[in-house]
This record gives C-alpha cells, structure tokens and sequence, in this order.
C-alpha cells in the first residue's frame, strides 16, 4: 500500500497526467473547430456540401483511431508532412472526434422546435441572430450530456497516443510497471487517476445542466432567468444590442369607421368609404403555387385596404395559412406578386430577387407580424424576454425601452403577473396571448393571425378573442385571420373570403358572406361549421 502511495505522488507519472491532458485538449478543441464546419456543411443545404461531410464521417467513424494516429504519425511524411508525436497525436484524435461532435451539434440544432425557427423568421430575425438567441441556446442545453460524454471518451481515447511513442499516463505506467514488476500498484494509481479526471468532467457536466437548469424547484424564476441570461451572454460571447430608443410608431393607419368590404377582384363589393379611401396594403397577383402535383394556388388575386379586416375561411387543406405564411415571405410560390405597403416582396427595388437575410430586413421594413396557431414562443426564455428579445435584437431597442415595451403589453393582455415564467408554465390561453403581444411590439402596419385559438382548449378561446377584438379596435391595424370561428368573423371582420379549389371562391361583407353566401361551396362550409360550433356550445 506504501508503494501504491508512492506511485500517486511519483512526479513521473504526474508528468504523464499532463501529456494525458494535453492531447485531449488539442483533440477536443480541433475537434469541435472541425466539428461545426461538418455540421455546417450538412445543414447548409447544398448536397455537394453534405455529400463531402457525410464521407469524411463514414471514413473516420468507421476506421480505428489507432490506425488514423499510425497513419498521421508514420504515412503523412512521406508526403512532406511531419509532426511531432505529440501534435500527431492530438490531431488524429481531432479528426476522429470531428464527425462525433458534428452528429452532436446537427441533433443539438434539428432539436429545436420548427415552429420557433419560423417565428424567429416572421420576427426579421436574419439567419445568424436567428442562431444565436433561438437555436443556440436551447440546443447547448440539450448538448451539454453528450458532449459531457463525448470529453470522457477522448480522454480514454487519448491513452492509443502511446502507441506512437507519446509519453502519456498509460505509457508511462506501462514503463514503470515494466521496470518495478509492481503491476497491480501502478496500474490502480494510473486506474485511479484516469477515475478522478473522467470523474471532473462529470462533475463539469452535472454543474453545466445545473447552471442551464430554468426548472429546478429550488430556484425562484427571477434567479433562474438572471443565471441562464448569465450562462447564455458566455455562450454567445457577450451581449452585443445596441442601447438604441425605439422606433417611432408606424404611421396611423385608416380608421375603420364603418365596416368595410373591400375590393378584392373584379365584381367583388367595393369596401365602404373611410377604408375604400385608405392605400392598399396588402395585394396580391395571380399567385400560382404547387407542391408537387398538388396545386394550392391557381392565380390568386387579393386586395386589402389600410385598416381593413379580412377573415379567411375555407377547408382544410385550402390554402388558409399558405397563404398567411406567402405574406410574410416564409413561402415561395412560383409566379405571381405579392406586395405590402407597396413593397414586392422578396424582390428589391430593382427587380433582383433578395436572399435570406434581404428578406428579413424586407419583413420589418414593410411592417408585417404574424401570430402562429401553435404560438411558436421561444421555449428558453420568459414571457417578458419573448417580447423584448427581438425588440433588442432586430429592431435595436435599449434594454430599458424593450423591457417597458414588453411590460405595456404584457398589462394590455392581462399577464402582468407572469412575465417572468416560461412558457410551458403557462396556459394555451395565456402563450397566444404572449404571442400576440410579441407579433405587435413593434408596431407592424399589418398583422396576420393564423388560426389563432385552434390549438386551444374551448375554455380558454374567448380570452384570446377578447384580446383580437381589442386589437382591433384600438390599434387599427390591418389584419387578416385565418380562423373557423364564425361568430368572431362576422364580430370583428370586415370581410370575409372563402378559399377552395386553389382559389377565392366568394369575397364580400361578412355579414352577407355569412348569413346569405352566393356560392354552394360556401354555404355548405358555413353550415357544416355553424353546427360544429352549435353543437360544442350546447355541451
């Protein structure tokens, strides 16, 4: 036991320790550089690019790391490349560990939730911001136990460094062994050694969820969001939004005086004076659009007026929220215009078409936001944070400003009380809500409400109705809403279209498109949908 003693504090062996540390440091750190371009180039969507990174996987995935470390150390001079055993070493083992860690930050990013990523789209968030406060956050979080493990494996791993002659912790007990014949003393002390540093690393990891942690009961939520802002301004590499007043207010849309109708094709209604008066600010020509061999849109045609209020209606699978996400740029059609505020979308003034983050910027010049049926919030961060994050980091609000912009809201749709929780720590109800005051912050011209109270229990549609009506009423914003709730229709709409058949079967008054519809197609929708909705109030 005396020479087991000796061994742990054998400078010798504490030599080999560092040399143990060293190539796992150089094959982690070359690991990860090399890791995030693979990951990159799979999720870059060119499939040259991916083709490349998923070859490079197969080969170092599929070949021994003591063969790859032979090869750099012994095969790459003859071709004029030589190293040291030592940096040999480390970068065979970042070369093996690269697609490891890839496959890790793909799963991390493909993880996050679809819907947030659109969300953060509609928001004009370009790719990169888009990155770094939506999709980075929440997949490190979801990392950290891999990566946790993938530190220990290339810290074993790193012991095949001895078969290239590295003086390493393994070696080194292998030699001294050789030399005492005390066998079982060395290698326990080298067993125990290896125990402490993979027992760190855990240590490590278990502090990291801790840290990242918004869920653990015994952290208040105002202590838990200051240590993941804390935990993801590291992440991030430091805040960096500007300290910037808002905006001014978009201009003062048309007031709705009198429910319109609004002229959206030839022989619809003309809308009723005070927005007939008002600019065009929604247009849409002939948008033709297919998925495959399914037609969505056959030269659609549609004109909305300043302050006018138009609620979709139609079938499933009719083109409802297509045509919502085609306002915003978040799909492609493949021919036709579509213009906001006099703005074609996805084209510059030139006639060039825009790329990715052209388009982002185009969103908020133009002045659209858009509320998601399954509200789309950003999971990682508090209701407050939800409206005042992309204030900061789109629009590039003080903190101070997006905060009382996010408070005033938050009063407006009576969540005053929850602006610190998450949420999943709150109802349908009260997440549409937050939805709807983030969509509005900052203070588009023209809002599109996709199914807005679909995914919510019966009980809870009425408050976010309530909140729309309001909406409508006190902020004059042009809206269109794909909805099935006729009543709200008929309460808040000014007109309603239908969708079928690709296309816009009826448009007019939404009293008269719902009590006295001109076309079958409508009038049986209409009563099929009014019985549903009948028959649910009645139980």
């Amino acid at each position: 036991m005396a020479l087991f003693y000796h061994y742990l504090t054998l400078g010798y062996l504490l030599h080999g320790i560092a040399l143990t540390l060293g190539v796992t440091a150089y094959g982690l750190a070359g690991g990860l550089g090399a890791g995030i371009v693979l990951a990159a180039m799979q999720l870059s969507g060119q499939k040259w690019m991916a083709a490349l990174a998923r070859g490079y996987t197969v080969v170092f995935r599929g070949t021994p790391l003591i063969l790859q470390m032979v090869f750099v150390y012994d095969a790459l001079p003859h071709f004029g490349i030589r190293w040291s055993a030592m940096a040999s070493a480390g970068v065979a083992l970042a070369a093996n560990e690269a697609p490891f860690i890839a496959e890790i930050l793909r799963s991390g990013i493909l993880g996050v939730d679809r819907g947030q990523v659109l969300a953060g789209r509609a928001l004009g968030m370009p790719a990169w911001v888009l990155m770094r406060h939506v999709v980075a956050p929440q997949a490190v979080r979801t990392m950290i136990p891999a990566f946790g493990n993938e530190a220990v494996s290339a810290l074993k791993n790193s012991s095949l460094a001895s078969f290239i002659s590295v003086q390493e912790l393994t070696l080194r007990s292998t030699q001294l062994a050789s030399s005492t014949f005390d066998f079982f003393s060395v290698f326990f002390a080298s067993g125990l050694f290896y125990l402490l540093l993979t027992g760190s690393v855990s240590l490590l990891q278990i502090l990291a969820e801790r840290a990242l942690d918004l869920d653990r009961p015994d952290t208040k939520p105002g202590r838990a969001m200051a240590g993941w802002r804390w935990a993801r301004t590291l992440l991030e590499g430091g805040p960096s939004e500007p300290s910037r007043a808002p905006p001014a207010a978009s201009g003062v849309v048309a007031t709705r005086d009198v429910p319109g109708t609004g002229a959206a094709q030839a022989g619809a209604p003309a809308p009723a004076q005070g927005v007939a008066d008002g600019a065009i600010a929604v247009e849409v020509q002939n948008l033709t659009m297919r998925y495959g061999e399914r037609t969505i849109f056959g030269g659609l045609s549609l004109r909305v007026h300043a302050g006018e209020i138009v609620a979709l209606l139609g079938p499933s699978g009719s083109g409802k929220s297509t045509l919502l996400r085609c306002l915003n740029r978040l799909e492609t059609w493949n021919s036709g215009s579509v213009f906001i505020n006099g703005h074609r979308l996805g084209v510059s003034s030139g006639g060039l078409v825009l790329g990715d983050s052209a388009v982002a910027r185009q969103r908020i010049e133009v002045g659209v936001g858009m509320v998601f049926q399954h509200f789309n919030l950003f999971a990682h961060v508090s209701a407050r944070e939800n409206i005042a994050g992309p204030l900061r980091w789109v629009h590039g609000w003080s903190a101070q400003a997006a905060a009382g912009r996010a408070q005033e809201l938050l009063d407006r749709v009576g969540l005053a009380d929850r602006a610190d929780a998450l949420p999943r720590h709150l109802s349908g109800g009260q997440q549409q809500r937050v939805a709807i005051a983030r969509a509005i912050a900052p203070r588009p011209r023209v809002l599109l409400l996709d199914e807005p109270t679909s995914a919510l229990d019966p009980e809870m549609v009425g408050e976010v109705l309530e909140v729309i009506r309001r909406l409508a009423s006190d902020e004059g914003l042009t809206m269109l809403i794909s909805t099935h709730q006729l009543r709200f229709a008929e309460e808040v709409a000014d007109r309603v279209v239908f969708l079928a058949q690709g296309g816009i079967v009826e448009d007019g008054p939404a009293h008269q498109v719902l009590h006295t519809p001109s076309h079958p197609l409508t009038s049986r929708f209409i009563r099929v949908m009014a019985a549903g909705q009948l028959a649910g109030v009645s139980t």
